[in-house]
């Protein structure tokens, strides 16, 4: 996309913002599509039918529908209206400032060695240590909520590794900086690195803390080789109930023996894992980031927080730099509380199957919503300023500083120090204060991420989103629809409960925010109530078709004439919009399809469930998304079938429309063939529900076709058979 420079400052800035070019076309086709929705809505508000009952009934569904859809779409255009691109200069921050930049601490957290192993763990924390930035001033925080052995033993592990893996990094200026990323790519042997030493030893490394995974111990050589480390462990200790734990693994501070295999210092490396007790409630992963601030407080006290999800690792050892031009810019940066960066993604297949690239999330909308000045906190690759999420108010007169000495350790002794920390990460700290309410993470909701930012913003800063040309930080996604639409589920249900809690953008935005922002925001809120539309689109028209009767206007209408452009012009802008983000054709029919799964099964869930919430019949919990999957699981998703293979409720939901869909399909040919139904009265509808067939076919291909273990299971086919027989036959009799 062209873009123009709308600042043009007289000192030399650290970072530029670029307005998108063609604003003016897009928003005249925007208003073009608005004129054809209000003409819908005329059309159904004019036409109401005055026979049956049950006819009248449809209608005013298939209206309440598409008023949901007109207004929702005109919330999706402010993410488009005024879009901004970063850029940031890094070679004028070193310039400027050299060897004053400010420190900078990296939060990993992990929960689970079984769906989290700690071999992916180690490789996102050693891509932390091996940035291109000023060792001294680095310092990598695993917090570990499990508090497993393994997990801690794979981080010795990896620390004693990385004295030869973070020089050998920077020797030869690899790219990217996870050990295992980096030897399963394509190494250039005609380069001239010589990594046959550096990849022994780790594979090495990697063999000892697999070995010790499949054993579910420690190996009693490897346990008597750091004797005295591994003393808080006992018996009694498991990920639900364990005391605190807290290693300086790496002391960066000290000058004896944490150098690397050149002689160089290395960053500082700590291991934490919180006290965690039956009876008192730990707030998952945002209670783990509080502690990690505290503690991080005593130990570096870094004016920069960059907090990552234990599986995405850092692609791009330069990425620290461009961050801290977002927030040293002397005339720019002062209330820029955090610069987000885009989730990104190893393991997608070549056409996106489940959907999870969030491509146009990623590359249009959070640019929209960085054009007003604050795009969401999600939780990984974000850089925070302390002090924000500390809970300070913006003020103008602030300065912008980020100099600052780490603190003063009054114990000489590091065991001593560790000791007196380990009161920061008990269960009881927080009692009677305002953690988690008015400082730090923000706890009551499952994503707690956006809830933070949302807070973070009403205090007056303002966010940054930067999508650099290489990605930053790359991830793994969901490989099943399962595992897809549980964590949809989770988005979408903790966006929604945002929209009730007191950071509400709507309530609580208001005069704090840009209008435009606040509608930016919606769309995400309301993913969940989407359900209703979708179910009513997915349901009405088929019935319908089936009965015969016509709940659109006739092809030789004019009234049909807003309905096919809408139809039309909106497919193939979001076709247009997909493939500007390097998208395949089919990727973005995979990405309809996942658009009608979620809403039609996951924002149902989620829906339900915040309503219970809110009436006290439900709690919130956080499901933990697995990060690995079986081999023929893997082999399947890489040959792009989808998984199903789990009797969940939501496959039932979508098993039974889909079925549904294909049995008033299949009535309404038959009546086209034998009773010369005609299709001047039923042409829309029939397009809708041959179109929901043609969306729907892995379930049919999953629920009668295959016979692999990725099938829909037998039970889940035979519920959904039975409700769309059941549904046809009631409604022929109506």
């Amino acid at each position: 996309m062209e873009t123009e420079i709308v600042e043009n400052d007289k000192y030399e800035p650290l970072f530029e913002s670029r307005i998108a070019k063609g604003r003016l076309v897009y928003r005249l086709f925007s208003a073009s599509i608005f004129v054809g929705i209000v003409c819908v809505w005329i059309y159904r508000v004019i036409h109401i039918p005055e026979g049956g009952e049950y006819g009248r009934m449809g209608w005013m569904g298939m209206y309440g529908a598409e008023l949901w859809f007109g207004i929702y779409w005109i919330f999706t255009q402010a993410q488009r209206w005024s879009p901004v691109f970063r850029h940031p200069f890094g070679q004028t921050l070193l310039k400027r400032y050299g060897k004053a930049l400010p420190r900078v601490d990296v939060f990993v957290c992990t929960a689970d060695p079984a769906t989290e192993p700690p071999i992916m763990v180690v490789n996102t924390v050693l891509s932390a240590m091996a940035y291109d930035y000023p060792p001294e001033k680095l310092s990598v925080y695993l917090s570990d909520d499990a508090g497993s052995e393994l997990t801690f033993y794979a981080l010795m592990e990896a620390s004693n590794f990385s004295k030869h893996w973070i020089p050998y990094c920077k020797k030869f200026n690899i790219e990217p900086r996870s050990p295992s990323a980096y030897f399963s790519s394509n190494l250039d042997v005609s380069s001239g690195t010589d990594f046959s030493h550096v990849k022994k030893v780790y594979e090495d490394m990697k063999n000892r803390i697999e070995m010790a995974c499949q054993l579910g111990r420690i190996p009693k050589d490897e346990y008597h080789k750091h004797t005295g480390l591994f003393s808080k462990w006992d018996s009694s200790s498991s990920p639900k109930n364990h005391a605190a734990i807290l290693k300086i693994v790496i002391d960066g501070r000290e000058e004896e023996g944490n150098k690397d295999s050149e002689g160089h210092s290395l960053p500082t490396l700590v291991y934490m894992a919180r006290e965690k007790r039956p009876h008192h409630f730990h707030n998952f992963k945002a209670g783990a980031l509080n502690a990690l601030i505290r503690v991080s407080s005593e130990i570096s006290n870094a004016p920069i927080i960059l907090t990552l999800d234990c599986d995405m690792y850092s692609n791009d050892s330069g990425s620290v730099q461009d961050a801290i031009c977002f927030f040293m810019d002397e005339e720019k940066s002062r209330n820029i509380a955090f610069v987000q960066f885009p989730q990104s993604f190893q393991n997608t297949s070549k056409n996106d199957l489940y959907g999870g690239c969030l491509r146009v999330a990623y590359d249009v909308e959070f640019h929209g919503l960085d054009g007003f000045g604050g795009p969401w906190y999600i939780g990984t690759g974000c850089f925070h300023r302390r002090e924000a999420l500390y809970g300070r108010e913006f003020s103008e007169a602030a300065r912008n500083e980020l100099k600052s000495d780490p603190p003063r350790r009054t114990r000489k002794n590091v065991h001593e120090f560790e000791e007196s920390l380990q009161a920061l990460v008990s269960c009881t700290y927080e009692e009677n204060t305002q953690w988690g309410d008015e400082i730090g993470m923000r706890y009551g909701c499952v994503v707690e991420d956006v809830l933070t930012g949302l807070a973070i913003l009403c205090k007056g800063w303002k966010s940054v989103y930067f999508r650099p040309a290489r990605k930053a930080f790359l991830g793994v996604t969901a490989t099943t629809l399962d595992q897809m639409l549980v964590q949809q589920k989770r988005w979408s249900e903790g966006d929604f409960q945002i929209l009730f809690s007191k950071y509400s953008p709507v309530r609580h935005g208001l005069g704090k925010f840009k209008i435009g922002l606040i509608l930016s925001y919606l769309p995400y809120c309301l993913w969940p109530p989407n359900c209703f539309p979708v179910l009513c689109y997915s349901i009405i028209p088929s019935l319908y078709l089936f009965k015969g009767v016509p709940l659109f206007p006739q092809v030789s209408s004019v009234w049909f004439l807003p309905f096919a452009y809408i139809v039309v012009a909106t497919l193939a802008y979001s076709c247009a919009e997909f493939l500007w983000t390097d998208g395949t054709l089919l990727g973005w029919w995979n990405e309809q399809r996942m658009w009608l799964y979620k809403r039609s099964s996951a924002y149902l869930f989620a829906f339900l469930d915040t309503m219970l919430k809110l009436v006290g019949c439900s709690n919130s919990t956080f499901v933990i998304s697995a990060k690995v999957s079986d081999e023929d699981v893997c082999v399947r998703y890489e040959q792009e079938m989808m998984e199903f293979g789990s009797d969940s409720p939501m496959f039932t939901i979508l098993s039974s429309v889909a079925m549904l869909n294909v049995f008033c399909f299949v009535g309404a040919v038959k009546k086209m063939v034998t009773e010369r139904l005609v299709f001047e009265n039923l042409g829309l509808q029939i397009v809708v529900c041959g179109v929901l067939v043609l969306m729907n076919l892995p379930i049919y291909n999953g629920m009668l076709l295959r016979k692999d273990k990725g099938r829909m299971p037998s039970t889940v086919t035979y519920k959904a058979i039975v409700v769309a027989l059941s549904a046809c036959t009631c409604f022929t009799f109506l």
